[in-house]
């Protein structure tokens, strides 16, 4: 299915609101029937219809058709946020006494999840290096119900071989999950590969603008309609109709975005490794990262999330460093207009920073929608400040 039509035409019956070009919100909570079997119906089976928009909504359906499309699922759900996606992904597929392999060190609240929620309902986690398939295969146990993955992951980029991590696990009838946030599905579509559910935080290049929040999980028909019916109905952590618009305004222009935003993180790469004041840059597509073939074997590209690590000997000229920057903004997330960066030692105590340690002198940049040599000069600027 061709990404044009996916983005423009998919899902969007117009002859049914007035041939308007953007949709309608269909700001409602509720639906009318006309007869009493109608209801019966909806009551039977709310996958299948409208009853509740806490269930179903049309200007929610057309976001989820178009999402799975381009994940090349057959269906998806789209709710709050990512985390709200992870959590009913990872809770649909365990019960007491089942066993998690995750890769080390994922997204924050991910981890939260499987080190303090799951165990207070019998669920433990195995957190291991997922560069090798090996790692996988002794981490399994008679009970592992299922594997998480997050390729790549968003501070030093570690892949998971998908295909073969897969292979293994259908081979051993464990569901896998992927955090899909870094590459979208236009750079990465982990479905083709095997994996069962991806996830990506629409909050990022979906939405594109840094207005609202959204987090997309992509499957086939039989657990899409599982989680639906159990975890996404009873938490309640559906998207809501206006914010599932403005997701629908983003991801009209994400093609053009992410072309423009990996032109100049090209620029801004290359500026950074050949500074004297940079130890190292860290980026899937870069010539010198570790996993370069596997990137380019499952990834059609990479797009504006970058780390380097800075030369400093102590933890103040970092913040000299970030506190001197006047265009790139200190904030969490990616995937918006503005460039953005996070220091690690923001989440380190002063007294615990060793200068010598690589994490602790990393930061994490976005490079965003403006033009490369302004967000050089102004690196460049900090940089003379440290």
């Amino acid at each position: 299915m061709d990404i044009s039509y996916i983005i423009n035409e998919l899902a969007e019956d117009r002859e049914n609101y007035f041939n308007a070009v953007a949709p309608p919100i269909m700001q409602t909570s509720n639906f009318v029937f006309n007869t009493v079997d109608e209801m019966r119906n909806a009551f039977a089976d709310e996958y299948s219809t409208y009853l509740y928009s806490r269930g179903r909504n049309p200007t929610v359906d057309i976001l989820r058709k178009k999402l799975a499309a381009l994940d090349g699922a057959e269906d998806c759900l789209v709710f709050n946020n990512g985390a709200a996606a992870t959590f009913a992904a990872v809770f649909a597929n365990v019960k007491n006494g089942d066993h998690i392999v995750c890769v080390d060190k994922p997204y924050t609240w991910t981890q939260k999840l499987c080190n303090e929620i799951l165990p207070r309902f019998g669920v433990t986690t195995t957190y291991v290096d997922g560069t090798s398939i090996e790692n996988f295969e002794r981490a399994i146990l008679p009970n592992t119900t299922l594997i998480y993955l997050e390729s790549p992951n968003s501070w030093d980029y570690k892949l998971q071989d998908l295909k073969a991590v897969a292979e293994l696990a259908k081979a051993e009838n464990i569901i896998t999950v992927i955090d899909n946030s870094y590459c979208t599905p236009l750079f990465q579509k982990p479905i083709e590969y095997g994996i069962d559910l991806a996830m990506q935080t629409a909050t990022k290049y979906i939405s594109g603008h840094s207005d609202t929040l959204g987090g997309v999980l992509s499957g086939s028909n039989k657990m899409i309609e599982k989680i639906f019916n159990s975890e996404y109905m009873n938490v309640g952590s559906g998207i809501q109709p206006f914010n599932a618009w403005l997701l629908l305004r983003g991801l009209r222009t994400l093609p053009a975005r992410l072309d423009r935003i990996t032109a100049s993180t090209q620029k801004v790469l290359a500026y950074l490794k050949h500074h004297t004041k940079v130890e190292q840059v860290i980026f899937p597509f870069d010539e010198n990262f570790a996993q370069l073939a596997l990137a380019k074997q499952q990834m059609k590209g990479a797009c504006g999330l970058m780390t380097f690590v800075i030369k400093a000997d102590n933890i103040m000229q970092i913040e000299n460093f970030c506190n001197s920057l006047k265009h790139i903004y200190m904030a969490v997330s990616w995937g918006g207009h503005e460039s953005l960066v996070i220091p690690k030692c923001s989440g380190i105590k002063r007294e615990n920073f060793i200068a010598t340690s690589k994490e602790h002198r990393m930061l994490r940049l976005y490079v965003g929608l403006e033009e490369p040599e302004y967000l050089i000069k102004d690196l460049e600027q900090a940089f003379e400040k440290m």
